[in-house]
C-alpha cells in the first residue's frame, strides 16, 4: 500500500530516524512530527510545529491530516485493547517495527 502512495522502501527503513534521515523532505518530517505528537500521551502539538505545517497546508488540509492521524492512532489503540495482531498482509514486504524508548534512569 505504501508503494502505491509513493513511500519508498528507504523511507520505511528510515522511519525511526525520520528527523535526521535524508530520505524525507521537510514537509514529510513535519507531517511525521505531527503524527508522533498526536500519538503521545498526552497529545501535545507544539505551536512551532503548527506554524511549520501551515507553511505547507491550508486549514482544510490540516484538518484532514489531523483527522487521518487521529483515526490511525485510534485504530492502533483499539487493536491493542483486544490483542488484534498482524494478519499477514505485509508478508514478505518491508515491515518496520517501532523503536521502544529506553526505560527511564531511576538512579
Amino acid at each position: 500500500m505504501s508503494r502505491a502512495h509513493g513511500v519508498t522502501e528507504e523511507q520505511l527503513r528510515e522511519l525511526s530516524r525520520f528527523r535526521e534521515s535524508p530520505a524525507f523532505s521537510d514537509v514529510e518530517r513535519a507531517v511525521l512530527e505531527l503524527a508522533t505528537a498526536m500519538a503521545a500521551t498526552p497529545a501535545t502539538v507544539p505551536p512551532e510545529l503548527m506554524i511549520e505545517l501551515r507553511r505547507h497546508f491550508d486549514q482544510a488540509q490540516l484538518v484532514e491530516l489531523a483527522a487521518s492521524a487521529a483515526w490511525e492512532n485510534y485504530r492502533a489503540r483499539f487493536n491493542r485493547v483486544f490483542g488484534v495482531g498482524p494478519v499477514g498482509f505485509s508478508e514478505g514486504a518491508v515491515c518496520v517495527l517501532p523503536e521502544h524508548a529506553p526505560p527511564p534512569d531511576t538512579t
